[in-house]
């Protein structure tokens, strides 16, 4: 691990070190008599945690039941699992909340044009490497996607951005995005674990970012995520570990450390880092939230600031819609509009999800239904897939002999085939008169004539 590398970062350790003795840190007890439910404050104080457990979405009668279905998946991996109230989801799928990476996509493009090696590796790290953590901090979950159902992306910083659902089970995504400066490609495969009143997600995921003029190709090992006050209490999501970035062309690289929830008074989201040469010396000290900004400075060999110097910021969150619903950015908002769309979107699309669109609208009965009615459709295209020894295959990635190890698991790399690129150019040429009308209808399905059964 990055932490075995290098023995920079005193500069950190001496404040933790120095504010220690005033750090509040989150406590735990039991809510009742029969059940140990695991209760933590979001706000990193001493609060009685039979108060916190009260908080939250739920009234008691709700809390109660849904306690007693989610002892049964206690330790399991719970990914899959269809039932979610409608409360707690969000107008997204997993396919499209990947390509809230590219929000801040600007700065992979200056990382592309930068001279300096190590604010190169700055720009990345601010970039895709903390700023998409930021989405994981809404308490909220989106639809698991349906095996096929695709996300296109255009009119942002010239990218075209391709997501794609290419396995069930396991669910698999895969994403490629690519601009004139870089390319990047993802394999997410999230595994989790239920733990009673809170959830382990493991990011499984293979995750490579080329920049076109040099042709630097970095490899990123994301951080331990957990969901808090899942059932009791407000839902709050922390981050623990370490985050890395590798230059696998010249062997830099960057080491973020998330701090424990209560650190630094309860200062909650701190993270903080180094850019590392291939010698293991640090060369930029970084501090910041991930849930807010982050900052840099110029250090020597021990990790400390050299002098007349200042920290600067690279890195923060955008501006946010006011009281926003489902607390997404403009960004967000935006790719869930046909502003982002290509023409003739494919009818895979997520944002033609019938159930999708009803929670947008805040129509939750037709969300329910509409989810229901989907979901039965999947499960009727894999037993006929099943009875006719049909295999799903997706379009626009192929499965490829890379496996990459996680601290989590292997994770067999799925790889952009180029089949979109061919695709996107007959549309763009195309005089046929109906290309600028998008599709209305979701359909990933490879059957067409599958019937919609309810499930017994």
């Amino acid at each position: 691990m990055a932490s075995k590398r290098s023995s920079g970062g005193r500069f950190f350790s001496s404040i933790k070190s120095s504010l220690s003795n005033i750090a509040k840190i989150p406590i735990s007890k039991s809510v009742n008599s029969i059940d140990e439910i695991e209760v933590i404050s979001p706000d990193g104080d001493r609060v009685d945690a039979t108060v916190e457990a009260t908080k939250g979405k739920w009234i008691p009668d709700e809390r109660e039941s849904l306690w007693k279905l989610a002892k049964k998946y206690i330790g399991g991996d719970i990914i899959s699992l269809n039932y979610t109230p409608i409360s707690y989801m969000e107008p997204a799928t997993n396919v499209s909340r990947m390509a809230e990476l590219m929000e801040y996509s600007h700065l992979l493009d200056q990382a592309d044009i930068c001279e300096d090696p190590y604010m190169r590796m700055l720009s990345i790290a601010a970039s895709w490497a903390l700023s998409v953590y930021f989405a994981l901090s809404r308490p909220t979950k989106p639809f698991n996607p349906i095996v096929g159902e695709t996300f296109e992306m255009v009119n942002h910083d010239g990218i075209t951005y391709i997501g794609e659902q290419v396995s069930h089970h396991p669910p698999i995504d895969a994403a490629h995005a690519e601009n004139e400066h870089f390319i990047h490609d993802i394999t997410s495969n999230l595994r989790t674990k239920l733990l009673g009143n809170s959830l382990d997600i493991y990011p499984s995921t293979r995750t490579r970012i080329t920049l076109k003029r040099d042709g630097v190709v970095l490899d990123a090992n994301p951080p331990h995520i957990r969901a808090n006050n899942l059932i009791f209490g407000r839902l709050w999501v922390s981050l623990s570990g370490e985050l890395t970035l590798t230059n696998m062309t010249t062997g830099d690289y960057v080491v973020f450390k998330f701090q424990p929830p209560g650190w630094f008074g309860g200062s909650r989201g701190q993270v903080d880092g180094y850019v590392y040469n291939a010698a293991k010396e640090p060369k930029i000290l970084m501090t910041g939230k991930w849930t807010k900004s982050l900052s840099y400075q110029p250090c020597d060999k021990e990790g400390k600031p050299l002098a007349e110097t200042e920290l600067k910021e690279v890195w923060k969150v955008a501006d946010l819609p006011e009281k926003d619903k489902f607390q997404f950015t403009y960004f967000t908002h935006k790719l869930n509009s046909l502003d982002t769309a290509p023409r003739k979107m494919l009818a895979s699309d997520s944002r033609l999800r019938s159930d999708r669109c009803a929670l947008e609208k805040g129509d939750l009965s037709k969300v329910s239904r509409e989810k229901s009615s989907i979901e039965a459709r999947q499960r009727n295209e894999q037993k006929r897939r099943e009875a006719n020894a049909d295999k799903f295959l997706p379009k626009w990635f192929d499965l490829s002999d890379e496996v990459k190890a996680t601290p989590w698991g292997d994770v067999r790399a799925y790889k952009y085939n180029g089949k979109y690129d061919e695709h996107r150019a007959a549309i763009d040429t195309s005089t046929d008169k109906d290309v600028d009308i998008q599709p209305t209808e979701f359909n990933p399905w490879q059957y067409s004539d599958t019937k919609i059964e309810s499930r017994k």
